[in-house]
C-alpha cells in the first residue's frame, strides 16, 4: 500500500467549474488544494511584470522555476503582492494558455505541483493532473460543459468584479483555447483513461461536489 498521501485530480477545460469544485471538495475533506492553472497565470504575470516575451521560452522557464508565489485561504499572492483579481483576467489566462505549450515552462512548474501532495491529502485542478502530474491519483474527474454555459459562468464573474465583457468574445476565446490547449505536444487537454467524466453544463457546483465526494467514498471503502 503507497505511503503517499490521496490525490483527487479535477482536470477540464477553462470555466469548466473545476477549481471551485476543486476548491469546495477540499475544503469539505480538510485536505490541501492546488490550482495548477494560477502557476501558469502566475507565471504570466510575472513575465508581463519584467518585460519578458511570451515567446521566450528559456527566459519564461527560468521564472516559472523560481516562481515566488503562495496561496493563502483563497488568496493568490505574487512577491507578497495580492494579485488574486489580477491573475484572473482574461488577458492573462490567454497569456498562460499561450505558455502553458512551452515544454521548458511545464517541465519547470512539474516539481512545484508535486510539492504540494502532503498530509492528510490533496485536490488538484487543472488540465493534465490524472495525467501526467499525479497519474497515481485515488480518483481522477474530468469536468467537462459546453462553451455556451461556460462563457455565461467567466460573463457572470466578470461583470461581478466590475470588468467589462461580451458573451460572443467569451464563447470565441473559449473556443480557441480549448483547441490550442487540446492540440499541444505537451501534456494536451484530454481525460485520462480512468477518469470520471462529468458534464457540469445542467447541474451547479454543489451537485458536482456532492458526486466527487461520493465517487472518493467509494475508493475509499475499496482500499
Amino acid at each position: 500500500m503507497s505511503l503517499l498521501s490521496p490525490v483527487i485530480t479535477i482536470d477540464g477545460p477553462t470555466a469548466s467549474g473545476k477549481g471551485t469544485v476543486a476548491h469546495r471538495v477540499a475544503k469539505h475533506l480538510g485536505y490541501h488544494y492546488l490550482d495548477s492553472g494560477a502557476l501558469y497565470r502566475l507565471t504570466a504575470l510575472m513575465a508581463q511584470n519584467k518585460g519578458v516575451a511570451l515567446d521566450d521560452e528559456p527566459a519564461i522557464a527560468a521564472l516559472a522555476r523560481a516562481l515566488p508565489c503562495r496561496f493563502d485561504h483563497g488568496h493568490v499572492l505574487l512577491e507578497d503582492v495580492d494579485v488574486t483579481d489580477e491573475v484572473r483576467a482574461e488577458a492573462i489566462g490567454v497569456a498562460a494558455s499561450k505558455i502553458a505549450v512551452l515544454q521548458e515552462v511545464r517541465k519547470a512548474l512539474v516539481d512545484l505541483q508535486v510539492s504540494f501532495r502532503n498530509t492528510p491529502g490533496l485536490v488538484a485542478d487543472g488540465r493534465d493532473m490524472g495525467t501526467v502530474i499525479f497519474p497515481d491519483a485515488q480518483l481522477k474527474i474530468f469536468l467537462t460543459a459546453s462553451a455556451e454555459a461556460r462563457a455565461s459562468r467567466r460573463y457572470k464573474q466578470l461583470i461581478e468584479k466590475g470588468i467589462s465583457a461580451n458573451m460572443e468574445n467569451l464563447v470565441k476565446d473559449l473556443i480557441e483555447r480549448d483547441a490550442r490547449d487540446s492540440a499541444r505536444t505537451a501534456a494536451p487537454l484530454k481525460p485520462s483513461p480512468d477518469a470520471i467524466i462529468l458534464d457540469t453544463s445542467e447541474i451547479t457546483a454543489e451537485q458536482a461536489v456532492q458526486n466527487v465526494l461520493e465517487w472518493f467514498a467509494k475508493t475509499q471503502k475499496s482500499a
